[in-house]
């Protein structure tokens, strides 16, 4: 037993050499032109943890490929108690990676990196937690081929973009129909990072550039923290990455178009991570690297941003910590949220730009002229960045909403998300203002799952309503309001309404029976003359109306105390506010 010991020690204290050699990665042994494989991926990872007090290896909640979520926990100390790491006044970092597995450069990069702080090679300061999912799309990362992203250049086999039910992760953070999804949010609430990273690889134009920067839009973002994105902690990445030899540009969100004119700043909404983050008050970013660029090129820039990542964020702890406190209590009190933007083309932001010059010629295809980018003729110059909204609609918090406990799946999501719900103890009547939804419309073809609702036009009234008891009371003086107006107003772009799930308002359930209803429609009308007369003046606008019995009777029947009451009616209330 001695022996083994002795035998462990020296081995546990190898030089960091020994130890480099022994953690070798797939990427490294492959001369780049590899990534491994998901088993490969999780048994590195656990041999790391069994041989460093540096790593923690967490098994978190399940994913629709039936493997667990992993969570790396990376710092000096070795700790991996969340409530403790808050105490000691850590920032932590959040890292997400193959959340689509064709753009595995972040897997590699987060290997590299913890293997390189556990040798020393590079330091973490004290004051940084690392926080790394290894793999989140687990079942996009099982089904590999040569054949994935055919246009990518490298590594040699790629995992697929859907996971195991098909789904594009990075459109399901708000709607939740992926287990991923689920076990994210709670990992994302159990940790409240101050700082999200999710690594992707981007497509479109061709440039020189082998990495690009999607942060949060830092008007959605706002206040104290946005300004403090827009001004500091973007261009402060931009700097540290020059410094290491890689010119840092804007996600080159051009498409269908050359890149040398500019572009406009990608709109993060909450469907995507850096979106859904925001709503909870932090910086987050997705980095894409070039897909045009070989793979080595590619996660050695993944890695040096990622360092870049934790030297400003351990320099600028202190005030990172300040602005989301500050952000977190003036979200509480705030009277009004603005939830959609305008593009404001009278800004922008001139970047340094290096593309290649491009032209068109005839396609080998299908002989009509193509887009092509001449790598012979590199340039340099400034273009502009339209990263500028401004507010277009804003809404005027409530002093709660209320939702009738039917609807568990909407419940389900807000209590996923730490929302502050409070059941009611007793049955209630309470005036509340209550909206119809007057007109909306469906999208044709399926949006992950979905017939996404837009263009929804609402009304209000101010009503007394019964509630029963077990259904929730929502209280609008939380950190989670802004996450409540954007999830609850029915005509926001990615709220529960617009990803149908109150389509069961939008459908009529009770009807009448044409023979029978007649009688009773007549003696309506003789006892209602106000319905008469709209019944009157719509007969003598409408000549398709006029002609029309059927018609004509259920118009009565709508304007009829036996019309239905929940009918476009929708079922999230709001209480008025003092």
């Amino acid at each position: 037993m001695k022996k083994i010991f002795i035998s462990l020690s020296l081995f546990l204290f190898a030089v960091p050499a020994s130890f480099s050699q022994l953690f070798t990665t797939k990427f490294e042994q492959t001369g780049g032109k590899q990534s491994p494989t998901y088993p490969e991926i999780i048994d590195w990872w656990q041999k790391l943890d069994q041989q460093s007090g540096k790593i923690k290896m967490l098994t978190m909640g399940p994913t629709d490929a039936g493997f667990p979520l992993h969570l790396i926990m990376v710092s000096n100390n070795g700790d991996y108690n969340f409530e403790n790491i808050r105490k000691k006044n850590k920032r932590t970092i959040l890292i997400n990676n193959g959340i689509h597995p064709g753009e595995p450069d972040g897997i590699d990069a987060s290997m590299l990196l913890a293997r390189d702080i556990v040798i020393n090679k590079i330091k973490i300061p004290d004051n940084i937690v690392l926080a790394i999912i290894p793999v989140y799309n687990i079942g996009g990362c099982l089904n590999r081929s040569a054949n994935y992203r055919i246009d990518q250049n490298g590594p040699e086999e790629k995992g697929f973009r859907g996971n195991s039910q098909n789904l594009d992760l990075n459109r399901d953070f708000i709607k939740c129909d992926s287990k991923e999804a689920r076990s994210f949010t709670e990992i994302f609430h159990l940790l409240d990072p101050d700082v999200f990273i999710d690594n992707h690889v981007s497509d479109g134009a061709d440039y020189q550039h082998v990495m690009t920067l999607l942060s949060s839009q830092h008007n959605k973002l706002g206040g104290a923290m946005g300004a403090f994105m827009n001004q500091q902690f973007e261009p402060g990445l931009f700097i540290l990455m020059k410094e290491k030899g890689y010119d840092l540009v804007p996600y080159v969100n051009a498409f269908g178009d050359t890149p040398e004119t500019g572009w406009s700043g990608f709109w993060d909404s909450p469907r995507y991570s850096s979106g859904y983050a925001t709503l909870w008050h932090s910086f987050a970013f997705v980095p894409e690297t070039h897909m045009l660029k070989p793979y080595d090129q590619r996660v050695k820039a993944t890695y040096a941003l990622m360092q870049c990542f934790i030297d400003f964020t351990a320099k600028n702890s202190e005030k990172i910590k300040e602005l989301r406190n500050q952000t977190k209590e003036a979200v509480k009190t705030a009277a009004k949220f603005p939830f959609s933007w305008s593009l404001d083309k009278s800004q922008s932001t001139n970047v340094t730009f290096k593309g290649y010059t491009s032209g068109r010629k005839p396609s080998e295809v299908s002989g009509l002229p193509r887009l092509y980018y001449d790598r012979s003729k590199p340039f340099e110059k400034q273009v502009p960045v339209y990263n500028y909204y401004t507010v277009k609609t804003e809404v005027k918090k409530p002093a709660a909403y209320i939702i009738p406990q039917g609807w568990w799946r909407v419940i389900d999501l807000l209590k996923l998300n730490k929302v502050d719900l409070r059941e009611l103890k007793k049955d209630s009547t309470i005036e509340v203002e209550v909206y119809h939804i007057d007109d909306y419309k469906s999208s044709a073809r399926q949006n992950e799952m979905h017939h996404v609702n837009s263009e929804v036009k609402i009304s209000s009234s101010f009503q007394k309503m019964k509630f029963r008891k077990g259904d929730y009371y929502i209280p609008l003086n939380q950190v989670a309001n802004r996450f409540l107006i954007e999830m609850l107003e029915p005509n926001t772009e990615d709220s529960y309404f617009t990803w149908n799930f109150f389509d069961a308002i939008l459908g009529q359930k009770e009807g009448f029976s044409g023979y029978s209803f007649e009688d009773i429609a007549a003696e309506f009308l003789k006892n209602n003359p106000a319905v008469q007369e709209k019944l009157l003046q719509r007969r003598a606008t409408d000549s398709t109306f006029a002609k029309s019995a059927g018609a004509q009777l259920n118009f009565v029947y709508q304007n009829s105390p036996y019309f239905e009451p929940v009918n476009m009616r929708y079922p999230v209330y709001r209480v008025p506010g003092k």
